[in-house]
């Protein structure tokens, strides 16, 4: 199976299919990832772009692993650094990279959209790594290989999506993904960080954390941020800590055996309290491996879409 689009731009665009597609392949690429020797020729010959407008940690370097891994060439452009901070525009900075033989960029831009005029305007596959406030579709895919591996499926999973939602791309991606794999979705955060109309989405919104978390499969944290709270969203960050905070107590109100996700970087005692963050019931640091794993899955579907050879 070929994925439709040349591009992931986001996992409302994804089908079903893909998504089980791109999960069933994760599991082959794990299985290299955690092997002695993580050197393969899956990607011999291709070249792999990260065109980055945002800083970011995780995410650029699985990416850049994924591809090192698998025998691409790979290569950076960091916005601040290159001819974009010169006024060149993201349609021109996108074609000289296509121009120079590339077969994947990998973008993340502050603005919605940007990755789709990106991949309307050039003939390599474009990866969205986040854009603005709308979707980050590789986060998300690492958050349901992880919760499949460890649950065996993602349908009639109830999953608690806590916090930040109005600003997280993580919780855009995960909502469209695991309502489409069958999951029952709830979410809970200050009103002021909740977007309206959620509710079209097929699933419940709560105003209270406990509400959201019982009898939850899953609980997922999301990173308040911070930089956003000039505009005054919620009083202080100990009063966020009090009433939407993740502490052992609250965390008793899920299944005995819940996951605890969270796409990081966390802030500590706020959004999780550190003993359920390094508890037994976190797999945040699973999530880091299952992220390159995801990454490289993608590259190599991207890299055979018209080719009839198959992995998984």
């Amino acid at each position: 199976m070929n994925l439709k689009s040349k591009d992931v731009l986001g996992l409302k665009e994804l089908s079903v299919e893909e998504i089980e597609h791109i999960l069933n392949t994760a599991k082959t690429m794990k299985y290299i990832l955690t092997s002695n020797n993580k050197k393969t020729p899956h990607l011999q010959g291709k070249s792999i772009i990260t065109l980055f407008y945002e800083n970011s940690t995780r995410t650029r370097l699985s990416f850049e692993l994924a591809s090192k891994y698998m025998s691409a060439s790979a290569a950076n452009v960091s916005a601040s650094s290159s001819s974009v901070s010169k006024g060149e525009t993201l349609i021109d900075t996108g074609k000289t990279i296509d121009m120079m033989g590339t077969d994947v960029i990998i973008i993340r831009h502050p603005m919605s959209g940007a990755p789709h005029l990106l991949a309307k305007n050039v003939k390599a596959s474009v990866i969205n790594a986040g854009d603005g406030m709308n979707e980050h579709p590789t986060q998300a895919l690492l958050d349901m290989f992880t919760i499949q591996e460890n649950k065996g499926s993602l349908k009639g999973l109830k999953i608690a999506i806590i916090g930040d939602i109005l600003h997280s791309r993580v919780a855009r991606s995960n909502i469209w993904g695991l309502t489409k794999m069958g999951a029952e979705v709830n979410v809970a955060g200050p009103s002021t960080l909740l977007p309206p109309g959620l509710e079209k989405t097929g699933i419940r919104v709560f105003n209270t954390i406990q509400e959201a978390l019982l009898d939850a499969d899953v609980v997922m944290g999301l990173r308040v941020q911070l930089e956003r709270q000039k505009k005054g969203l919620f009083p202080t960050v100990r009063e966020y800590a009090r009433f939407f905070g993740l502490d052992d107590k609250r965390l008793k109100l899920a299944k005995e055996d819940a996951l605890v996700m969270h796409p990081g970087p966390v802030n500590r005692g706020m959004e999780l309290a550190t003993a359920v963050m390094d508890g037994e019931q976190s797999v945040i640091n699973e999530q880091v491996t299952n992220g390159v794993a995801v990454r490289m899955a993608l590259l190599y579907l991207l890299t055979r879409r018209g080719s009839s050879e198959n992995i998984d």
